[in-house]
């Protein structure tokens, strides 16, 4: 198993902590006026999401993570369980509702997406920047209501609500950011 130095630490490096992996979310450097360089590390634990704060002294090592970033496409859900396949090897895995997270207001069948595998176990997954979801539930427009930056909810096609523009209709396509949950464009009538 690879390690890495202190002096590698950056962040988004993937490094195991007592046998579970971490996301090095945040490193700043410290060099106090006597003694080892310090490096202060915020961690977020890829499997419980919660996060963690760590010193490391100059010279320590950490192990890195058998973490695989793969690419997937979305298949189906079946109650609280989301089936992904693998593009390369058509290989299926399976992840929880709390794995996906809010994710799931943005997947549709067949949408790309990339997963994260930890020792060949899935263990979160990232839809890609902007996803075209269709409305098929919104309020009409007031009639004269011409106010800039007015929004009204609209329920799309996987179930997930977002605030668009009031002259959005049902059956229309919208780009939806999926990083903010934002309204980006109309795509189609």
């Amino acid at each position: 198993m690879a390690t890495y130095k202190t002096s590698e630490f950056k962040k988004g490096l993937k490094v195991q902590i007592e046998g579970e992996p971490y996301a090095m979310i945040e490193m700043n450097f410290r060099k106090p006026g006597k003694g080892a360089a310090l490096y202060e590390c915020k961690l977020r634990n890829l499997v419980r999401n919660t996060i963690i704060s760590k010193t490391y002294r100059g010279g320590e090592t950490l192990e890195s993570a058998d973490i695989e970033e793969i690419d997937a496409q979305y298949l189906y859900r079946q109650a609280d369980t989301f089936v992904f396949m693998d593009n390369k090897t058509y290989e299926q895995y399976e992840l929880t509702t709390e794995q996906v997270e809010e994710n799931w207001k943005f997947l549709k069948e067949g949408l790309p997406c990339s997963m994260l595998l930890y020792n060949n176990n899935p263990i979160a997954m990232t839809p890609p920047n902007h996803v075209e979801l269709t409305v098929v539930e919104c309020e009409p427009g007031a009639k004269g209501d011409t106010a800039t930056n007015v929004s009204k909810p609209a329920k799309m096609e996987t179930g997930g609500e977002f605030g668009v523009p009031i002259f959005i209709k049902e059956g229309n396509v919208v780009k939806i950011d999926t990083r903010t949950g934002a309204y980006v464009e109309r795509v189609s009538n």
